[in-house]
């Protein structure tokens, strides 16, 4: 849930102003990922030292520190190898300030630093082993156990390279987390791992490297690790070694990053680390190492080329990242289409599951596990599944689902909805899932990320970098994604082809009708006048909207802070209804659907005990809006579309509440964007 971003230059003039520069620019495009300290490390002028500059608080906050702190120095002098690390936080070990950010050091020589993302599960009893050893610790955080044991390991062994002590350290902690360490002992190096926490490796060169992969490398220990194991070390040795793999073209920089968009306005081409690798750099040259070698690793880290474009992470003329993203919806969701729909007959091809298909179609059930707006999505689509694929349907929250040990057969198919693809929940859930010989199908909008890689098949949604913590047009583009699955699925059935054909109707206009909710943006700007100064809000809907309920909710809780509560109207008399009164804020969405006339039973329940509900509706529909003098009317589409439209306006409410009640509608409070810790 924190951002990781390194930058290492070799042969390729660049001052350390420079260098912090390019730091202050990674971060703040990770921001999202974490915004309650940061901090940079980098070598002093002598490159005998490493200097930090740590703050409590946003970028913006380092930023101007970073300018106080060398504005007496002259940074501006090239230099041809040098490493910076740089970290912004969202804390789990130690409450936000300047002595828990990172870099973490070592000690207080600064011998060596490391920025850290993830939980080091078993940090106490590393803390307790290094205690003993004369350690003392300055910080509430379990990073600071890391640069620790790495600096206790290169008191023992002197002699050992730079990413053999990482290694040695990687393999005494356990846990989940993405790793960059820094060293004055070891200028012009940096070492990075990862254990169940995404990381990347960008490569800069003015040539091409000497293939389009790095080979993975593996070996024996040597003759110096083997007669000289650490008596005091907490679990045994790693028995890889390795030799680099040089570049054609020695001039090259390297970024290491939490994310994609970090890097994106430098270089196109990256690489993904997986689980337990170490990557080195050295002299110039990258090499990728594993702590232990298994039957089904690649011999290579292949570099992947970025599609991203860096005007898909500016926030243009919005005024923030998730408006921005909030009005691209008739734009991503037609990207989640795109080559997949053909609307001129009744084919829907996805590819990354199409092979897997025939299978799916013989299986006992579907499970479709997420987190939060993700869990919305299955709840919002499960109907239509059941429906086409006359299969049982389950819905289950990642972290529930592990809780309880669901029982998993080898014929379930099991979907893992993940906007990062690094949920750690979610992630976990995949595992035990895939362990117990399920089918697994990744719905994300992350390549390259964990459980895009850790599934069987999948479907990439396709809706565009999202910047925003909190998610819009991921939902509805996983919406779309899992619409289009229940469409494969029923190709065959000739009694559901005119339902496939209404649905598929329906998406070709679904672009524009999307356009046409956002210009209710002004309508809805003022409602929120209406009710920014609430301190509660209840939504109400059932069948297909059920889902927008719970997430116009959670969005409002998200962004604004207030209570809010997505409610089933079929459940108002069985408790809900006590909450009603003439100053409760009540939302009700009532369509003209299979289940208007229940809805419209719940809505006289509500007006019948004083409540003057805010009705979503449909376009010209007078009998329903004469229960409210407040109503917000969309385009008329299939009932199982009706979602996707029906929860824009709550995006938009949500929104414009958090801005008049001056909350920061990119970063809320005590949120981050990629949930990689439990």
């Amino acid at each position: 849930m924190c951002g990781i971003f390194a930058y290492l230059n070799y042969l390729t003039p660049k001052s350390r102003q420079e260098v912090l520069d390019l730091l202050v620019t990674g971060l703040k495009r990770l921001e999202y990922r974490g915004y309650d300290s940061t901090g940079v490390a980098i070598d002093s002028l002598d490159n005998k030292d490493i200097i930090m500059v740590k703050r409590t608080g946003k970028v913006k906050v380092l930023e101007d520190a970073i300018q106080e702190h060398f504005s007496g120095d002259d940074y501006s002098e090239p230099v041809l190898n040098h490493v910076g690390i740089a970290h912004t936080r969202w804390a789990t070990h130690g409450v936000p300030c300047e002595r828990n950010s990172h870099p973490q050091r070592s000690d207080d020589g600064n011998s060596f630093v490391v920025v850290h993302n993830g939980i080091i599960t078993n940090y106490n009893d590393v803390k307790t082993f290094l205690a003993k050893k004369g350690y003392e610790f300055e910080s509430d955080t379990d990073t600071e156990v890391f640069a620790k044991l790495v600096h206790h390991l290169w008191k023992k062994h002197p002699n050992y390279s730079f990413r053999e002590l990482v290694e040695q350290a990687i393999q005494q902690v356990e846990g989940a987390f993405a790793i960059a360490v820094k060293s004055k002992h070891f200028p012009g190096e940096c070492v990075a791992s990862r254990r169940s926490s995404p990381l990347l490796v960008a490569i800069k060169t003015r040539t091409r490297l000497a293939g389009d992969h790095i080979p993975i490398l593996y070996g024996k220990d040597d003759k110096k690790q083997s007669s000289d194991q650490d008596a005091d070390s907490v679990l045994p040795r790693s028995d890889s070694t390795a030799e680099f793999m040089p570049l054609e073209e020695k001039e090259v920089e390297y970024f290491f990053a939490s994310d994609a968009s970090a890097v994106i306005e430098h270089t196109n081409r990256v690489i993904y680390l997986e689980d337990d690798d170490v990557a080195a750099v050295r002299d110039g040259t990258l090499s990728i190492h594993r702590l232990k070698k298994s039957l089904d690793d690649p011999h290579a880290r292949e570099i992947t080329t970025l599609k991203m474009e860096i005007q898909q992470i500016m926030k243009g003329n919005y005024d923030y990242f998730m408006q921005k993203e909030i009005f691209e919806q008739p734009e991503s969701v037609v990207n989640t289409m795109r080559g997949r729909v053909r609307f001129d007959g009744t084919t829907i091809v996805l590819g990354g599951i199409k092979d897997y298909i025939p299978e799916i179609k013989r299986c006992r059930r579907l499970m479709l596990i997420g987190c939060g707006t993700s869990y919305h999505s299955a709840v919002a689509t499960r109907q239509l599944l059941e429906e086409l694929t006359e299969l049982p349907v389950m819905v289950e929250l990642a972290s529930d689902f592990l809780d309880r040990n669901t029982p998993i057969f080898r014929d379930d198919v099991c979907f893992f909805i993940s906007q990062s693809g690094e949920t750690a929940d979610t992630l976990m859930a995949l595992r035990y899932c895939k362990q117990r010989g399920a089918l697994i199908v990744g719905i994300t909008n992350t390549v390259g990320s964990s459980i895009c890689r850790e599934s069987h098949c999948g479907v990439h949604i396709n809706a565009g970098p999202e910047i925003g913590v909190a998610s819009t047009k991921a939902y509805t583009s996983q919406f779309i994604s899992l619409v289009m699955f229940a469409l494969v699925m029923s190709e065959d059935r000739l009694s559901l082809q005119q339902r496939r054909l209404e649905i598929l109707q329906a998406l070709s206009k679904l672009a524009d009708q999307i356009r046409e909710v956002l210009k209710l943006d002004s309508k809805v700007q003022e409602l929120a006048k209406d009710l920014y100064q609430h301190k509660s809000l209840l939504i109400m809907g059932r069948g297909y909207n059920f889902a927008t309920c719970l997430e116009g909710a959670l969005k409002v809780k998200e962004l604004t802070y207030m209570h809010s509560e997505g409610i089933m109207a079929g459940e108002l008399k069985h408790g809900p209804l006590a909450l009603v009164d003439d100053s409760m804020p009540v939302l009700m969405i009532v369509l003209r659907d299979p289940v208007y006339v229940k809805c419209m039973n719940a809505l006289q329940q509500v007006t019948s005990r004083k409540g003057c509900p805010v009705i979503i509706c449909e376009e010209g529909d007078e009998e329903t809006k004469a229960f409210s003098s407040r109503h917000l009317e969309i385009p008329r589409t299939v009932d199982c579309l009706q979602g996707i439209l029906t929860v824009i306006p709550m995006q938009l409410l949500s929104y414009h509440i958090a801005v008049l009640r001056g909350c920061d509608v990119d970063c809320p409070r005590n949120l981050a964007k990629s949930v990689t810790v439990e």
